[in-house]
């Protein structure tokens, strides 16, 4: 198992629309594509509370790229994120992590 964390640091007062974003449509898209999700969160105490972290199970870095692949190139997607940011961006960069677990991991 892979897990790939992701982090988006959103523009300030963007966080909002990211998470409405993902409620309303990128979920979906999840579902479309087999994009297993084990959590999202946000930042109570930190550096800055602008950031969405997440988390996706994967078999292989193969399975990632097949399906990462399709959801970014599908048409819809692309429509959707480009109206959800049509009055200005809603992230400015995004961090990418892939975790593999330790033998005393929990999760495995």
């Amino acid at each position: 198992m892979i897990v790939e964390m992701r982090i988006y640091h959103c523009a300030p007062t963007r966080l909002p629309a990211l998470l409405d974003r993902f409620t309303t449509h990128t979920l979906g898209f999840f579902e479309k594509y087999g994009i297993q999700q084990i959590g999202f969160w946000t930042t109570l105490i930190g550096p800055s509370n602008h950031a969405l972290t997440y988390m996706i199970q994967w078999e292989s870095l193969a399975e990632r790229e097949q399906k990462w692949n399709a959801f970014q190139a599908d048409p819809d997607w692309i429509a959707t994120r480009a109206a959800t940011e049509a009055q200005r961006p809603i992230v400015e960069r995004i961090e990418n992590h892939f975790l593999t677990p330790t033998s005393f991991s929990a999760l495995r």
